[in-house]
């Protein structure tokens, strides 16, 4: 019987379920602000607030705006205070990957010069989200069997 896929064993290595959460969490919180400076972000100064006009782009690939980064600075603020628990981590990584799951079908359809692009999104931004979504439902469903199991073992005593 090999158990070795079960997450309990890859404690070990710091693959939780609560600093899973904790570090997509981070990384939501460092790519909001990164995107908030001129650099990193190239054609800041093109920068909207929201909107497909937007011309600043992260790293020079996706296409961001002040609402845009406030987003992703909320979503990581989420990460770290859902992180707390295992059942909250759990859901914010399932939630959280629906939402990005949500985001780019959104973004396949919509015409991205439309005012329906209000975040923005372009073509990089899509294929992340999609990637994102796969790897957050992923994770919290691999490792969020520890929090499942200690919360009907709980329920059974």
């Amino acid at each position: 019987m090999t158990t070795a896929s079960h997450p309990a064993h890859h404690h070990a290595m710091g693959l939780t379920l609560h600093n899973t959460a904790l570090g997509v969490g981070i990384v939501f919180l460092l790519v909001g602000v990164l995107g908030f400076i001129p650099g990193i972000t190239t054609n800041y100064g093109a920068m909207t607030f929201a909107g497909h006009e937007s011309g600043a782009m992260l790293f020079g690939i996706f296409q961001v705006s002040i609402l845009h980064n406030i987003v992703h600075l909320l979503f990581g603020a989420a990460g770290l205070a859902m992180a707390r628990t295992g059942r909250m981590a759990r859901l914010f990584l399932l939630g959280g990957g629906a939402v990005y799951i949500v985001l780019w079908i959104y973004g396949l359809v919509i015409n991205q010069e439309t005012a329906a692009n209000f975040v923005p999104f372009n073509t990089a931004d899509n294929w992340l989200h999609f990637v994102l979504g796969v790897a957050m439902i992923g994770l919290g469903a691999w490792l969020g069997r520890d929090a499942m199991d200690e919360t009907t073992s709980r329920k059974a005593m």
